[in-house]
């Protein structure tokens, strides 16, 4: 397997496209720029199997719609979160996108408690990472040593919580008690900006 980060939109939100031997393909966070994100997945000859949403807020979701209906793939979210994909209030778009509001489609799967998800060829330790907001999940993939963690944890930062259904402590302790109980090579993917590892963060993070 490879995994490949694609920022998209205006916050340059990472989408991610996880790809095993036979190109399949789960397309994590398609948070914009569906025509871009499309032609990268065309041009790669790459054929998706899922969507997964690390969270619902709009930069993470506004190309949820077009990737599905393209592909005609599911799409996977926290239960939590399940009105958000549809509520410009929920999601964020109403306040941040000045009369642009996102709307999709409701999931296709409703992820309610951690566990191990299998899609394919493809297996993953879902963890519960709330805090940024109330449904964010991570998706450890434990041959790649990777985390996909949404923006629960970014590299020297974390999340923020300001937002509605935000909470600080919460966030912390998601990420110490969930995050960095993965091991300390662990590359974390981000829902913004560059990787990072696990080791760094505990030892260099001001937030933590």
């Amino acid at each position: 397997m490879k995994w490949q980060r694609i920022p998209l939109g205006i916050l340059q939100t990472n989408c991610y496209l996880l790809t095993n031997e036979n190109k399949e393909c789960i397309v994590f966070d398609p948070g914009e720029e569906g025509e871009k994100l499309q032609s990268i997945i065309n041009a790669q000859k790459l054929k998706p199997i899922a969507i997964l949403l690390t969270h619902a807020h709009f930069d993470h979701i506004g190309a949820v719609d077009m990737i599905r209906d393209t592909y005609h793939i599911p799409v996977y979210v926290h239960k939590k979160e399940a009105a958000w994909l549809s509520d410009p209030a929920l999601n964020g778009s109403e306040r941040f996108m000045m009369g642009k509001a996102v709307r999709q489609e409701p999931a296709d799967h409703l992820i309610d408690q951690e566990s191990k998800l299998s899609i394919g060829s493809f297996s993953f330790d879902v963890f519960e990472t709330p805090g940024h907001s109330p449904g964010s999940i991570s998706f450890y993939v434990k041959e790649l040593n990777v985390v996909f963690s949404g923006d629960a944890l970014f590299q020297n930062s974390v999340g923020r919580t300001d937002l509605p259904g935000g909470n600080h402590q919460q966030l912390i302790s998601s990420i110490k008690n969930k995050l960095f109980a993965l091991p300390d090579v662990t590359m974390v993917l981000s829902g913004h900006g560059p990787e990072t590892i696990i080791d760094h963060e505990k030892r260099n993070n001001p937030f933590l």
